[in-house]
């Protein structure tokens, strides 16, 4: 009895551990803050005769390298100097936009979130 008790102590940890498991296949990684799920394979959200992109919005180091390797990996990028986002910003980081209207949305955000210098990934709301 107490074999099976210290088991199922040692096994439990591990199941749970692979719950944390972010969209690329790492564990740890969870900075996207929103739900892919909802997006059509086009990466559009919504009823069929209203879809649209979902935008999202992140911070980066403000340092050219840094902005050449986020450029490379989403085509969509656009930069807003001095402008914290509702994601907030420092002073010496860039806010970044994107959307999901591209062919590789999903392989996109995974690579976004495996980016060391990209802690979290928001949903963009523009009013």
């Amino acid at each position: 009895m107490r074999v099976e008790s210290f088991s199922l102590l040692c096994i439990v940890p591990m199941i749970l551990s692979a719950a944390c498991v972010g969209p690329t296949g790492s564990a740890g990684q969870t900075g996207v803050r929103f739900d892919i799920s909802r997006l059509n394979e086009e990466g559009l959200q919504g009823p069929p005769d209203g879809l649209t992109a979902l935008h999202y919005e992140y911070c980066i180091p403000d340092r050219p390298d840094i902005v050449r390797e986020v450029s490379a990996i989403d085509p969509t990028l656009e930069i807003h100097r001095g402008s914290p986002g509702r994601i907030g910003c420092d002073g010496d980081e860039l806010l970044c936009l994107g959307h999901t209207r591209q062919t590789r949305f999903r392989e996109v955000l995974q690579e976004l979130d495996g980016h060391p210098e990209i802690h979290e990934i928001r949903e963009a709301f523009f009013e």
